[in-house]
């Protein structure tokens, strides 16, 4: 039986599309079992109030987290972005649900081990809960509490070679597309040029000293695959540098419907 009752999130597991609901009771369940006995470093049941505190903030049309003051990891300004909830005593595991931003690679290439080392580093010392990945960049690892912060770092930087992305004033995690390691439209090596810049500029990523934060984004083409336009202060994207060249018979093809948008990945769906 569930811990909390939530009839309006349960609304959001009704339609055709994937539901962020569903993952979380998911998520929820798996730590009640704990099949895997796990020693879990925070609350088992964070995801259960997790998903409490929500159904409160949607029934009472606010937000109950709130921003209880500046958290970190030593040395380091950035990569950790606080969050407490102002009803502790009725949602105790979320008390400390702390947000911690992890750098991705260029690309956002990873090996199956790595992912099954991070997932398991934040399933004991976090909430399990993770986006892949945020709008800004960065592996978002969701809720932890403060005592966790220093070890999660301590694990990611020495046993998993990995570092935290930015928060705050400072330069945001770059970001690319996937360039031309797959992509057959990127007009420009859209991981190198991130990969050189994130090693260059490591000391304003993780040292807040600007007045606002500030992004780089790559996109290896005007198809903006990352938003560089809407969502970076400085937008690299690669342009096509020769006359311009348009396959007529495909777009008639197209406009016939013998094409189908997005290879009719939304038939039934629209």
């Amino acid at each position: 039986m569930a811990k909390h009752e939530t009839p309006m999130l349960d609304q959001l597991e009704t339609g055709p599309w994937p539901s962020f609901v569903s993952d979380l009771k998911q998520e929820a369940a798996s730590r009640a079992k704990n099949e895997n006995n796990i020693e879990y470093q925070i609350p088992q049941d964070v995801v259960e109030d997790l998903i409490g505190i929500m159904e409160l903030s949607y029934e009472h049309g606010r937000t109950h987290w709130k921003h209880g003051g500046i958290v970190g990891v030593f040395g380091y300004g950035g990569g950790v972005i606080g969050r407490y909830c102002d009803q502790p005593e009725k949602f105790p595991g979320v008390a400390h649900f702390h947000t911690m931003r992890v750098s991705q690679p260029a690309g956002k290439f990873y090996t199956t081990k790595y992912l099954e080392s991070i997932c398991e580093l934040w399933e004991r010392r976090g909430s399990g809960v993770t986006n892949m990945h945020g709008s800004t960049g960065d592996i978002i690892f969701l809720g932890t509490t403060t005592p966790q912060l220093e070890e999660v770092f301590y694990e990611l930087t020495h046993n998993l070679n990995q570092d935290l992305g930015g928060s705050g004033s400072n330069l945001r995690t770059p970001s690319d597309c996937i360039g031309q390691a797959r992509c057959e439209y990127a007009c420009f090596d859209t991981q190198a040029l991130c990969h050189d810049l994130t090693n260059e500029y490591q000391d304003e990523l993780h040292r807040p000293a600007f007045p606002y934060k500030f992004k780089f984004k790559f996109d290896g083409c005007p198809n903006c695959c990352v938003a560089s336009i809407a969502r970076a202060d400085l937008s690299f994207i690669g342009t096509w540098r020769d006359d311009i060249r348009i396959d007529q018979e495909a777009v008639q093809a197209y406009i016939g419907g013998e094409i189908m948008p997005n290879a009719n990945a939304h038939s039934g769906r629209d």
